[in-house]
């Protein structure tokens, strides 16, 4: 391994994380081909799942992907689809020399059978965990059955959500909810209760130019099972198994926040937050079911923290085993 393998993954990652939340059933791969110190074809997976990104990359590369290196976040494809060849397959074909893999396929389907069919390939642990959180939704999926699940909580310093008569716009300024709207971009689902619909009537689109066309579909948690019109109801936080999507985002507000947290469906925190006092607030989070204190640790490890603008923003992980 090279110090410019770990940099040529970087980009293969870059372009992996295009995809999420439009790739569903198939993960969001990233691919690039380098050859002599140039990249000579780039890919990464389309809406749908097809193109893969070996196959978008190899058809950029042509004639020069021979004897080339091929950096790609998930071990190739070992199946044949009817939407397509295996990718193992077509980099054989293509006469790469050398095939450096982020992660391997937890696929029955193909687990370790694309690295052995390739047989030029290895493995680049040092970016396997990189790779990992590019394709979350598929690894969740394939480990409990339901999608990845992001929960977002925009409060005050001291944790309030909105002012006690429930006026909320705006807690964070425009950089933190600009980065909202691009969490939004990136996932199938965007869920909200049915206090939060009925008191704010939110359009949860994506109001960031040029992303526009990627709003998500909308959700309300609701026991009554009704929804408005382009609307879909959830009975429980554990419908979201059949949504049709591997990614769902939480937002709001604090009954549909609790609920999933204590059904222990969330897999990622947001927490934006913003240097103001709010005082006799709402709360962010209604009870989740813990108790002791004890229950409470352990759970959650920071993955990333920055500013964004005058507001901080922590990033949190579901510590599972």
């Amino acid at each position: 391994m090279t110090v410019d393998d770990g940099r040529w993954m970087g980009a293969a990652l870059a372009l992996a994380s295009r995809g999420r939340g439009f790739t569903d059933p198939n993960p969001s791969v990233g691919c690039v081909i380098v050859r002599n110190g140039l990249v000579v074809g780039r890919g990464w997976t389309q809406p749908g799942g097809r193109p893969h990104a070996e196959a978008m990359a190899l058809a950029e590369a042509g004639p020069a992907a021979e004897g080339a290196t091929a950096y790609v976040t998930l071990e190739p494809c070992a199946h044949v689809s009817p939407r397509g060849p295996a990718c193992a397959d077509l980099l054989g074909a293509a006469g790469i020399g050398r095939v450096v893999i982020a992660h391997i396929d937890p696929d029955p389907r193909t687990h370790g059978r694309g690295a052995a069919r390739i047989g030029n390939a290895i493995f680049l642990d040092a970016r396997a965990a990189d790779a990992a959180r590019t394709m979350e939704g598929f690894l969740t999926r394939l480990a409990y059955g339901r999608p990845h699940v992001t929960l977002k909580l925009a409060t005050s310093l001291d944790g309030g959500i909105a002012l006690a008569s429930g006026e909320s716009r705006w807690i964070t300024g425009a950089r933190a909810r600009a980065h909202a709207h691009l969490e939004r971009a990136r996932t199938g689902l965007i869920v909200v209760g049915r206090g939060t619909l009925e008191a704010d009537e939110p359009r949860l689109d994506v109001r960031l130019p040029g992303l526009e066309c990627r709003t998500p579909r909308r959700a309300v948690l609701t026991a009554g099972g009704a929804a408005p019109e382009g609307w879909i109801a959830l009975p429980s936080p554990a419908a979201v198994a059949d949504a049709g999507t591997d990614h769902v985002l939480v937002e709001g507000g604090a009954g549909a926040a609790a609920a999933f947290l204590e059904e222990d469906l969330v897999d990622r925190l947001l927490l934006y937050r913003a240097p103001i006092l709010i005082g006799g607030a709402r709360p962010a989070l209604g009870d989740i079911g813990l108790t002791a204190l004890a229950e409470a640790h352990g759970r959650w490890r920071l993955r990333d923290a920055r500013m964004l603008g005058s507001d901080r923003l922590e990033v949190y992980e579901r510590v599972r085993n």
